[in-house]
């Protein structure tokens, strides 16, 4: 049963909510009501916002020349859902967070929205009686605040008055630098809601891993949304940052957003990966098939900036093809060691600057098609997986080539979507282009 929007907003006496809206690069848009009028545009469904806000670039400019795939920028209206409401953390007057859908004026949900885009991916399993779940893990860097970004980003001062230098992968001692950081993200995930469950010391310097609790992939989106802003929001209040950014600095590995997944039977629970006997299923070969084809050419969705492509170096902790094997990191798609009730595969292509809702429904829909189609994976292997070629794309300029021409998932997540995202991103990479780097100035200014 849904919350109760008034009941709920009385009994934590809020003051405030942020009615939220994750654009095509999950960066959270959206408008800040008192209360009380939050609840009167809710009753008359009277909050709008400009369509435009899902055309808008990361750096904040709007794509050219699009007028024939979006026009006229007409108002939409913000719906909220209930079921996402929770405390906002860390603000002088009791707020609230709330993510919103955003609706057409007839009523139906604006297509190429990444939360619609997610739920319509999930609605191609449930057609079938299917019903996936999910894991992410997440990971990020601390990092010293950074005015000027000219100069390079560095690991932060721990609580021993010294920087990290060196991996550290596990290490308790290495967490320990940053407890008063750590202690107060759990507070303020505990106060939201967000079901995290053990975070670690990554192998980067004052790298860190959340996990979260597996459970329904639109509802885990969600809280990986408002999870990253939380993040932020507690670095800052140490002095320092946090960032998100695939790879953040040089020499060190990049971030990303592992996913477990699996597809239960919706009626009966039963993993539909596992046979009887415990043995992977034909299902779940079709579903690792589905990944190994369609993940590299639609990798913008779960590698969606300039940055995302220099996490994906060998033997760099990420993988550089899409070769699956049981129990073996360097693969793109890694088969845990479970039990039949637990039978799943972690894709580790995602980085963690996508876009949870689009990565999210990539992966789904890549196994779907699989799925669907009872596609026959090549043989697992054993070996290293940074010994086989590389098969994913080194740049976003190769990798949106892939992505316009895929038109199995094209046809499923829609033309319009398509085009748009592809826009964005073209748009995002022509100013990238523009920029002349420090690398640049070193090497050739004197010499060429």
């Amino acid at each position: 049963m849904s919350v109760n929007l008034a009941n709920w907003i009385a009994e934590h006496k809020i003051d405030e909510v942020e009615c939220i809206v994750p654009d095509i690069n999950g960066v959270q848009r959206g408008k800040v009501l008192p209360a009380k009028k939050f609840l009167s545009s809710v009753r008359d469904k009277s909050l709008r916002i400009p369509g435009s806000v899902f055309i808008c670039t990361i750096d904040g400019h709007y794509p050219e020349d699009i007028e024939d795939i979006w026009d006229k920028d007409p108002d939409k209206i913000l719906i909220a859902d209930p079921d996402t409401i929770c405390v906002a953390p860390g603000f002088k007057s009791p707020t609230a967070f709330v993510i919103a859908d955003v609706l057409h004026g007839d009523g139906t949900e604006v297509e190429i929205a990444p939360r619609t885009i997610l739920k319509k991916v999930l609605n191609l399993y449930a057609d079938r009686g299917w019903k996936p779940i999910m894991a992410p893990e997440v990971e990020f860097y601390l990092v010293s605040q950074n005015v000027d970004p000219d100069f390079p980003l560095v690991p932060p001062t721990g609580s021993s008055g010294r920087a990290e230098t060196s991996s550290q992968p596990y290490g308790l001692e290495a967490m320990n630098e940053y407890e008063d950081i750590i202690d107060h993200i759990y507070d303020d995930c505990e106060l939201m809601g967000l079901d995290i469950d053990t975070m670690i010391h990554e192998m980067g310097a004052a790298q860190l891993e959340v996990n979260f609790i597996h459970g329904d992939p639109l509802k885990l989106a969600d809280q990986v949304f408002l999870f990253k802003r939380t993040v932020r929001a507690v670095a800052k209040q140490h002095g320092v940052y946090a960032t998100f950014m695939a790879n953040p600095m040089a020499g060190q590995p990049g971030s990303a957003m592992h996913i477990h997944q699996s597809v239960v039977d919706a009626e009966t629970g039963r993993n539909l990966f596992s046979n009887a006997n415990g043995r992977d299923s034909a299902l779940f070969r079709s579903y690792i098939a589905g990944l190994v084809k369609f993940m590299p050419q639609v990798s913008p969705l779960w590698a969606p900036n300039v940055n995302s492509f220099r996490r994906m170096r060998p033997d760099s902790a990420a993988p550089i093809n899409v070769q699956w094997g049981e129990d073996n990191r360097s693969c793109g798609f890694r088969v845990p060691i479970s039990d039949k009730a637990n039978r799943r595969v972690e894709n580790r292509l995602p980085g963690a600057d996508s876009n949870p809702y689009l990565a999210m429904a990539a992966s789904l829909v890549c196994g779907y098609i699989g799925m669907v189609e009872r596609m026959v994976p090549a043989k697992a292997i054993t070996g290293s997986a940074y010994n086989r070629a590389r098969t994913l794309p080194r740049t976003l300029e190769a990798a949106l080539d892939r992505f316009s021409a895929c038109k199995p998932v094209r046809n499923l997540l829609g033309e319009e979507f398509f085009d748009i995202f592809y826009a964005v991103k073209d748009y995002e990479l022509f100013n990238y282009q523009s920029v002349v780097s420090s690398w640049e100035r070193e090497h050739l200014l004197l010499r060429v």
